[in-house]
C-alpha cells in the first residue's frame, strides 16, 4: 500500500471526544498549537469550558453530549459540522473502566461499559462519516488499549469493550480503504490520565478494595498524558493505521504475537494487586 500524504492540519477542523480531560484534552491544546481548529466533545460542559480556554488561536468550540444518546449525538454532529466546514480528522479519547469479576459484575453495569467505550466510538464515527467523505483527506484515529490486544482477568467489560473497538476500527479500515479517509488504532498502556481512579467498580466490590486495586494499577502507570497525546497527534497527522505507547504496550503487542494462548502468566504477578477484587463486602 502507497504511503498516504500526512494532513495539513493549520485551518483545518479535527473533532475530539472525551476532550474535557486526559489525552483529549493534552491533545486539543497539541493541536490548536499547531494552527488546527477542534470540536471538543464530552459529557462534562464545564470540563471542556475550562480545556477551551486554554488553547491557542480561535474557531474552537465545546460540545456537551452523551455518546450512548443517538438523538444527542446527531444534533452535536449537526452543530459540529454548521460551524466546522472542513473536518478532516477525529480522535475518540473518551471511554471509561469498570472493576470487578464476573461474579460481582451484573449485566447491567456490563452493558454500561460497553455502550460508554463501544458505541460511543461506534456513533459519533458514524454520524462524522459524511463529512470526514468531503475531504480531499481526513484520518480517523481511535483509542484502543492494550486490553484490547490481551485481555486480563478483573477487566472483564473493558476487555471485551476494546477487543470490540479494536474490530470496529480494524474492520472500518477494510471498508474504507479505497476512499479518502483512512483509519488508524493507537494502543496507549500505562498513561497517567487518572481514569482507572475515576472509573467505575462494580456495587458488589467494598469500596476500600476497589479503591485499593484502583490505585494499585495507577501505580504501575508510567506514560505522562503529554508524551501520549504527542504520539495521538503524529498519528492521526501522519494518518498511522497502528502504533503502541508506552513501553508495556510493546511488550504486550510482543508477548501476545508470541505466546497467543499463554500471556497471561508474565502478566499476573505484577498485576495481582490490581485484579484482587474479590473481599467480601462488610
Amino acid at each position: 500500500m502507497a504511503r498516504q500524504r500526512p494532513l495539513e492540519v493549520r485551518g483545518r477542523t479535527t473533532v475530539i471526544t472525551g476532550a474535557a480531560a486526559g489525552m483529549g484534552a493534552d491533545v486539543a491544546r497539541q493541536l490548536a498549537a499547531k494552527g488546527a481548529h477542534v470540536a471538543l466533545v464530552d459529557r462534562n460542559a464545564e470540563g471542556l469550558a475550562a480545556v477551551v480556554a486554554t488553547l491557542e488561536g480561535t474557531g474552537h468550540t465545546t460540545h456537551a453530549v452523551d455518546l450512548t444518546d443517538d438523538a444527542a449525538v446527531a444534533d452535536a454532529v449537526a452543530e459540529v459540522e454548521a460551524s466546522h466546514p472542513r473536518i478532516q480528522a477525529l480522535i475518540t479519547c473518551a471511554g471509561s473502566s469498570m472493576l470487578g469479576d464476573i461474579g460481582q459484575l451484573t449485566m447491567a453495569e456490563m452493558r454500561w461499559l460497553m455502550d460508554v467505550n463501544l458505541w460511543g466510538t461506534v456513533n459519533i464515527t458514524q454520524a462524522l462519516l459524511p463529512s470526514l467523505h468531503r475531504e480531499p483527506a481526513a484520518h480517523i484515529t481511535h483509542l484502543v488499549s492494550i486490553y484490547g490486544l490481551a485481555a486480563p482477568a478483573g477487566r472483564i467489560p473493558y476487555a471485551m469493550s476494546k477487543f470490540a473497538v479494536r474490530g470496529f476500527t480494524e474492520s472500518l479500515r477494510h471498508e474504507l480503504e479505497r476512499t479518502t479517509v483512512s483509519v488508524g488504532a493507537v494502543y496507549p498502556a500505562g498513561v497517567k490520565t487518572g481514569i482507572i481512579l475515576r472509573g467505575r467498580f462494580a456495587a458488589a466490590i467494598d469500596p476500600d478494595v476497589a479503591q485499593r486495586a484502583a490505585e494499585a494499577q495507577a501505580a504501575m502507570y508510567h506514560t505522562e498524558p503529554e508524551h501520549a497525546a504527542a504520539r495521538i497527534v503524529d498519528a492521526t497527522v501522519r494518518r498511522r493505521p497502528r502504533i503502541m505507547i508506552g513501553r508495556e504496550a510493546r511488550l504486550v503487542d510482543v508477548l501476545t504475537r508470541v505466546t497467543p494462548t499463554h500471556y497471561w502468566g508474565p502478566m499476573r504477578r505484577p498485576l495481582r494487586d490490581a485484579i484482587d477484587t474479590r473481599t467480601p463486602v462488610r
